[in-house]
């Protein structure tokens, strides 16, 4: 399964929902990560806010293929997107193992394949290089094959990066 994590307005909606099995609008309608871990021991893969991200470890858990469409923010994620990010510590466990000669949580989901990050607005070499390198620790960690960034100069060139 293909899953697109996004920030864009409602009107890359239509594209997005052909491009993917399903869309994670990263709008902002939703309460932060509070951090109180209940998706990792209390209720697993689920958070206790009944908002719209309840669900959302479970939902990134089951992609095989995930692709992060975020504008630059420094070098990282926008504040959106991470914020999502955050609400979906659950797809990991509390445990810890060794992948690739280094500690990280165990996988709930189990290996998947390709972590992708779709970079727009202005951006330099250092916070390219930056990204990159979160990109891959980000695939790493939550048990991705392997991982791809690519950075757009405008928009115009959503489609054929997805």
């Amino acid at each position: 399964m293909k899953l697109i994590l996004h920030d864009l307005g409602e009107g890359y909606a239509e594209l997005l929902e052909r491009k993917a099995d399903r869309v994670i609008a990263a709008d902002g309608k939703y309460a932060p990560c509070q951090g109180c871990f209940g998706c990792w021991t209390k209720h697993p893969a689920e958070c206790f806010m009944k908002d719209k991200l309840q669900q959302v470890c479970r939902q990134l858990g089951e992609a095989d293929e995930t692709v992060v469409v975020t504008k630059n923010l420094y070098g990282g994620y926008s504040t959106a997107v991470k914020n999502v990010l955050d609400r979906s510590i659950g797809t990991s466990t509390p445990f810890s193992t060794y992948r690739g000669r280094q500690m990280h949580h165990t996988l709930r989901y189990g290996k998947k394949d390709l972590w992708k990050v779709v970079v727009y607005g202005d951006i330099t070499e250092a916070e390219k290089a930056t990204f990159t390198y979160t990109a891959e620790r980000n695939a790493i960690n939550e048990g991705y094959e392997r991982s791809q960034v690519l950075f757009l100069k405008d928009l115009t060139e959503l489609e054929a990066a997805l």
